[in-house]
């Protein structure tokens, strides 16, 4: 056989797969085994059906059950990349609907757990059988640890870095002199005939605070920002746990909650965000407001789409107010890993014409993204160095570059 016909017979085994056989796809293809357990494998979630699914109401493109959720779970893990076993997982939670693949117990336990999966569970925690919640708690925790595990070092080596070079400063009194900063510095004005070091650089350390910096996560709890709190609560614990960082985190919806009591333990944290419902930024900017002490020294990041339900005049006169106390802000439209997010662009432009930088950020870009603004950096050279599009200023949602 030559090249051109295994591409060709390439081509129609793919398609054979795409359109799921049956007299109608016209190509009666022979399938291998595998082949033929792979496709069993995409019937049970993407063949066709009548029937009309009870939790949507929605026909077609459900099955009535799955059967064997433990070998459908074993045989696209086998069949599937990682990737692609997470799109079908989020996939049969749609499709089947989540309130069925709880009764089977087997579900949580063989599943593979991502933050997708982990926003579903929180977003139903009400409705999750009671055999199943504590399943449903330790797939929570497994993505949570994974996460920590992934993000916690980079973040305290950020935020730490960023603190130490706070604590410097130029102008030390003489008992704070740091002497081999200075000296190392100062080297290039080192006069031979007087064989001494003219230290026209002073570098000094300044008296430790109980902390250094007020960081406020104020998260927008609605149904569409469901990843960027489950990101928002793992910085949260990572950052609570560093002495020089006061943190705070804030959830809302059209209610204000401060989670910050739960700042030791992301899982209660999860559990006890109530993913869904309305959306009152200018309630929860008020609360914010109250837990401002040092404006100086307080770095606020909200985290929403800007879908404003409540009073958007005041939601953007408490904004400039906040700003211009000194307050460093930040709007996040999504914390995720997933791609542009969307957001009320007229509400972005105005944010960003008040002076606050408002764009989308990644779980990787965020422990870089608090040390600038912990040292005070500019957040805009930030976002353009990392190739972050930022809304326009002129109000124009055509114009928009995210």
């Amino acid at each position: 056989m030559t090249e051109t016909d295994l591409q060709s017979e390439e081509r129609l085994r793919r398609w054979r797969l795409i359109l799921g056989g049956g007299n109608a796809d016209g190509i009666r293809m022979m399938l291998s085994q595998s082949d033929r357990e792979m496709d069993g494998a995409l019937e049970e979630i993407y063949g066709q059906s009548d029937g009309i699914d009870d939790e949507t109401g929605k026909r077609g493109g459900t099955q009535a059950s799955m059967p064997n959720v433990s070998r459908w779970l074993g045989d696209i893990r086998k069949y599937f990349p990682a990737s692609v076993v997470q799109v079908m997982q989020k996939d049969a939670i749609e499709r089947v609907g989540l309130r069925k693949l709880l009764g089977e117990p087997e579900f949580l336990e063989l599943v593979q757990p991502d933050v997708h999966l982990v926003a579903t569970l929180i977003a139903l925690k009400d409705v999750i059988p009671n055999d199943t919640k504590a399943t449903a708690r330790i797939v929570v925790k497994k993505v949570v640890d994974d996460l920590l595990k992934r993000l916690e070092q980079k973040t305290r080596q950020a935020i730490l870095g960023a603190l130490n070079r706070a604590l410097r400063h130029k102008r030390p009194k003489y008992n704070e002199i740091d002497w081999n900063r200075t000296i190392l510095t100062n080297l290039k004005h080192y006069q031979p005939e007087y064989q001494t070091i003219i230290p026209e650089t002073r570098i000094g350390f300044t008296r430790k605070r109980s902390s250094l910096r007020d960081v406020i996560l104020c998260i927008d709890q609605s149904g569409s920002m469901a990843s960027s709190v489950v990101y928002s609560s793992i910085f949260g614990a990572v950052m609570a746990s560093i002495p020089a960082v006061r943190t705070h985190l804030v959830v809302f919806d059209t209610s204000v909650v401060d989670l910050t009591h739960e700042l030791h333990d992301p899982v209660e944290i999860l559990f006890g965000t109530q993913l869904g419902g309305g959306t009152y930024i200018d309630q929860a900017l008020e609360y914010c407001r109250t837990l401002i002490t040092r404006p100086r020294d307080t770095i606020l990041v909200l985290i929403t789409d800007l879908y404003e339900g409540g009073n958007q005049d005041r939601m953007l006169k408490l904004t400039g107010q906040i700003k211009e106390s000194g307050v460093q802000m930040v709007t996040l439209l999504a914390l995720s890993d997933d791609g542009k997010p969307s957001y009320d662009h007229q509400i972005a432009a105005s944010m960003a014409g008040l002076g606050v930088p408002t764009f989308a950020c990644t779980p990787d870009l965020f422990p870089d993204l608090m040390a600038t603004a912990l040292n005070r950096g500019n957040i805009e050279a930030w976002a353009a160095r990392n190739n972050i599009p930022l809304p326009r200023q002129d109000n124009d949602p055509e114009a928009e570059s995210l």
